[in-house]
């Protein structure tokens, strides 16, 4: 009888050490990066086509008022920066990846911000979480700057050294891209973006 019972305690053992197993393998690892590269509709969409990326938002960050409206941040009273929040797998996509997709979608050479969108929400940087994250982005941008064989004005900014967390737009403009496609592609055409990105990177911003 206590053979049996004891068959039945270590079965059931090895049963639940296989699906706690079997969970932690089927759950996705998860990091966090964000991005402001001047709009952020733009920026979201670039993301939101990566292989690999768990989630996207389009939000701000970097200023010094919390809970910040888009109306507040557009009025150049904050700080914020326009920026997107990319929630990624590291063992399916790289932060490297990440940021090759960054560059390749914004103008980081213009002080005034990015393309049509000139002011100081529209600014470019890299907020990173962590020390491999910061040297990364650091590592990038000097090879950026070297390809463009221009003064990259991108900040690599430390969300550590931050008062304030990363704060989501309203829901409206959460990919607006695909919610808003005609207003969208009517912003995108009448700033040239396309154009100039691809002034600037070549094929690489296809």
């Amino acid at each position: 009888m206590l053979k049996r019972l004891l068959v039945v305690i270590v079965a059931t053992l090895g049963l639940s050490v296989s699906v706690m197993a079997a969970s932690a393998m089927a759950a996705p690892q998860r990091e966090t990066a964000v991005f402001a590269g001047g709009c952020f509709w733009s920026m979201q969409k670039a993301f939101d086509h990566v292989q690999g990326i768990i989630s996207t938002r389009a939000g701000f960050m970097g200023g010094t008022v919390k809970n910040p409206s888009y109306e507040d941040v557009t009025g150049e009273g904050t700080g914020h920066l326009e920026a997107v929040e990319v929630v990624f797998d590291p063992s399916k996509v790289s932060y490297d990846t990440l940021l090759d997709t960054y560059w390749h979608h914004t103008d980081p050479t213009d002080p005034r911000g990015v393309i049509c969108d000139l002011a100081p929400s529209y600014h470019t940087a890299i907020f990173t979480f962590d020390d491999a994250q910061y040297a990364a982005a650091n590592a990038s941008k000097a090879k950026v700057q070297a390809f463009l064989k221009k003064t990259v004005v991108t900040q690599v900014i430390k969300a550590s050294s931050l008062k304030l967390p990363f704060y989501p737009a309203e829901a409206y403009h959460q990919h607006y891209w695909q919610t808003h496609a005609a207003q969208y592609d009517g912003y995108a055409l009448g700033c040239g973006r396309a154009i100039a990105l691809h002034k600037l990177w070549g094929k690489l911003a296809d």
